[in-house]
């Protein structure tokens, strides 16, 4: 009889339906890629730990998929950080500099993180990160910690959370302590296939 009980109690915790699937990576790219060109403002808070003083900037952000992202902060000074494909273009008022990402490791691995992420790239996610997807699609969050020790000692952990298809805040935390916090906020409709 306890037996019995314990079985009823069991069966109305488990999912209904055999299709009943945990979300996971693939459930939550597949979400994201959805959404193939977006734009968003932001605002972000970085505490600089050696300085023992927080930052604030916002800006603009934008990306089409499959590889580019451009992030542009408009306060407190203008700044511009263009990607295309592997090509990397930061500007600081009337001074520019392009490079390829792939120079630039740990600018690489965050740039990968909200980028791939914003495109729903899971084969780059996957190849540069161990991943923890936690949620469900109606509210998500997914821990990227880079997979290569030196860019580990350097980047700790990429958190980006969302809701849908949209990610709406982006957690870098870097070895050292520093951190950074941006709250994004689309504008406009989204792109979809």
């Amino acid at each position: 009889m306890i037996a019995a009980i314990g079985l009823a109690v069991a069966a109305t915790l488990l999912p209904r339906g055999a299709s009943a699937a945990a979300f996971d990576l693939g459930a939550l790219t597949t979400l994201l890629g959805r959404i193939r060109s977006g734009e968003a403002t932001f605002v972000e808070s970085r505490r600089i730990e050696m300085l023992d003083r927080t930052l604030q900037s916002s800006g603009r952000l934008s990306f089409k998929a499959p590889d580019s992202f451009v992030r542009e902060t408009l306060k407190p000074r203008h700044e511009k950080l263009a990607v295309d494909g592997n090509t990397l273009t930061m500007s600081l008022g009337e001074r520019s500099r392009t490079m390829q990402l792939d120079a630039s490791p740990e600018a690489a691995v965050i740039v990968e993180a909200i980028r791939s992420t914003l495109t729903g790239n899971r084969g780059t996610l996957e190849r540069l990160f161990e991943t923890t997807v936690s949620g469900d699609a109606g509210r998500w969050s997914l821990e990227l910690v880079p997979r290569d020790l030196r860019l580990r000692g350097q980047v700790a952990s990429v958190r980006v959370s969302g809701r849908d298809g949209v990610a709406h805040e982006v957690q870098v935390l870097l070895a050292d302590g520093d951190r950074s916090v941006m709250t994004i906020e689309p504008v406009g409709p989204r792109g979809t296939p």
